[in-house]
Order: C-alpha cells, then structure tokens, then sequence
C-alpha cells in the first residue's frame, strides 16, 4: 500500500479526532445502549436504534482514520527546502492574470483540505498545476469556468 501525505498540522488534527472518538464518543455510546437496553423491548426501541447506528458511525470512523494515519506520510512544511519550488506543503501567493485577483493556497492532503482556509487537496486540478512551479512561473489550471491562468507570486514553507 503506497503513502499518503498529510501534512503535521493534519496529522495531529486525525490524532486528536481520534482521541474523542476513542475516550469521549466510544463511552458515551456503549452507556447509551446500556440504558436503552435497560428499558425492555429492543424491537421497537428507537432509542436503542440510534445507539447502535451511531455506534457503527464511531466504529468505522476510527478505523477509517487508524487506516489513514498507518499509510500517512507526514510532512513538516516549516522543514521543507525545495529550493522556492511548490511541493506538498508550501503556501504558494497567486495572481490571476485575467482578473489580477490574488490568493493564496496551501497544498495539502485530501483530509486537510478546505478552500475556505485556503488549503488545497493535493490531487485538486490547481495543486497538480502548481506541483514544481517557481515563483514568476505561470501556472495553467482547467477549471469549471474555463482555462485561468495563475502567475506564482511566492512560495513559502509555513
């Protein structure tokens, strides 16, 4: 099974998920069983019913993030030296050429991403255009509403 990168920030973000679900969620479920089971009938105990489908919910979830987190490969942006190329992990400053908007990104695993914060899925069309540009390199990206093209303004390792 090959590796997947995530960065630092997302591997502690999986660990700490993790956690709740082991020493908070986990407990708090097993007792809400305990007490719907306490209350007779199973058969027709909706109570106990959503125990259980929650149950399921906590139990796969952690094996989902135990599986991510066994073929995570973490990576430590701050570490990074890529010479001012955009890999995995760096924060790269755009602007568009058409609009002169600008932004920001940081690229990062497919658990990590949210483009609400600015942090991009590694296999999202704009990081695989962006994955070995340097600053001032021009950056091709397919998206819904056409072709844009991103000139690199900065690349950091934050």
């Amino acid at each position: 099974m090959s590796t997947v990168p995530i960065t630092k920030r997302g591997a502690e973000k999986l660990k700490d998920e993790l956690h709740k679900l082991k020493t908070v969620e986990r407990p708090s479920v097993i007792a809400a069983i305990a007490e719907a089971r306490a209350q007779g009938d199973l058969s027709e105990n909706a109570e106990y019913d959503a125990a259980k489908d929650r149950q399921g919910f906590i139990e796969g979830r952690i094996q989902e993030i135990e599986g991510k987190l066994s073929v995570a490969q973490i990576i430590d942006p701050a570490s990074l030296d890529a010479g001012g190329r955009v890999v995995f992990g760096a924060t790269v400053a755009l602007e568009d050429e058409g609009t002169g908007d600008k932004v920001t990104y940081q690229i990062v695993g497919e658990d990590e991403a949210d483009l609400k914060l600015g942090l991009v899925n590694i296999s999202s069309p704009i990081a695989r255009a962006l994955i070995g540009k340097e600053e001032g390199d021009v950056a091709e990206v397919q998206a819904p509403g056409g072709v844009k093209h991103y000139e690199v303004v900065k690349v950091s390792y934050l």
